[in-house]
């Protein structure tokens, strides 16, 4: 296991803190508006997410992502659209914010599937099996900040990706997913936009309650690709893959075609409200 001294810290903070305040000073000399959208389709290539009994939450979100893109430059005149990923590839945690950094985004949105854990469990006569609730549904959207002890295993999760990209100690300065003292590091980074963040991923539950479905609320967690990111940036998490209904509801095309229409929706929202 790591240990993280202060001198650690301060090095952490230096590289992720500096790069996005300079991003941050970019923006205060001129009014803030929306016309650059980047869209992060989470996962890809040999890193799938989570699964669903006839889904891959990597497969489901690409498709999603492709056509939330095309409706806003459809729907919200004067917005560019710009995508981590269009196809089946690996693209590394930190090389999405980079993207993001690098053509000036003004918002950044991943986009994500859920599932409940597999638990081990072991019956009477000894032997292991897995158990998972299939029950759990609702949607959820998280904004980069501070993720208490209970919320520790979906910071885990969606970090996890991490260990499969090459030179991940190098790429992300000794930090480790499974490691729950790594997490202080992210837990004292201060993200610039929080605010507008935690704005933007109101908006988007609101609209998908409006179309009914079960709303996990906004949250902060520690999350490596929101972490650099030097704008309003959120990941949402569409449903539950581990639910068979919402699995059936998430690769339907009446179900993508909601979901686009509720985040497409909550952009117009945000975009009205912080131009006005």
């Amino acid at each position: 296991m790591i240990k993280y001294t202060s001198t650690h810290i301060l090095y952490f903070l230096s590289l992720f803190i500096i790069p996005t305040i300079s991003l941050a000073n970019m923006y205060q000399d001129s009014v803030y508006t929306v016309r650059t959208v980047v869209l992060d389709a989470g996962h890809g290539g040999n890193k799938p997410g989570t699964r669903g009994a006839k889904s891959l939450e990597k497969d489901v979100v690409l498709q999603v992502t492709l056509k939330l893109g095309k409706a806003i430059e459809k729907e919200i005149p004067g917005v560019k659209v710009l995508y981590t990923r269009t196809t089946d590839i690996d693209v590394d945690l930190y090389k999405r914010a980079e993207f993001a950094n690098k053509n000036k985004a003004d918002l950044f949105i991943s986009i994500h599937c859920n599932a409940t854990p597999a638990r081990r469990r072991r019956n009477s006569k000894g032997k292991y099996y897995t158990v998972q609730d299939k029950t759990v549904r609702g949607t959820e959207t998280f904004v980069s900040g501070f993720n208490r002890l209970g919320e520790q295993d979906a910071a885990i999760r969606e970090n996890a990706d991490i260990l499969l990209e090459d030179n991940y100690e190098e790429n992300y300065q000794g930090f480790d997913p499974n490691d729950p003292a790594s997490y202080i590091v992210f837990s004292l980074m201060k993200n610039q936009y929080r605010e507008q963040s935690i704005q933007l991923a109101s908006f988007i539950q609101d609209h998908y309650v409006k179309s009914g479905r079960v709303d996990r609320g906004v949250q902060e967690l520690s999350l490596a690709v929101l972490a650099r990111t030097g704008m309003p940036a959120v990941l949402t998490e569409l449903g539950f893959l581990s639910n068979p209904n919402e699995e059936t509801y998430m690769m339907s095309e009446s179900g993508q075609t909601e979901m686009v229409k509720n985040l497409v929706e909550a952009i117009k929202a945000y975009k009205k409200r912080v131009e006005r």
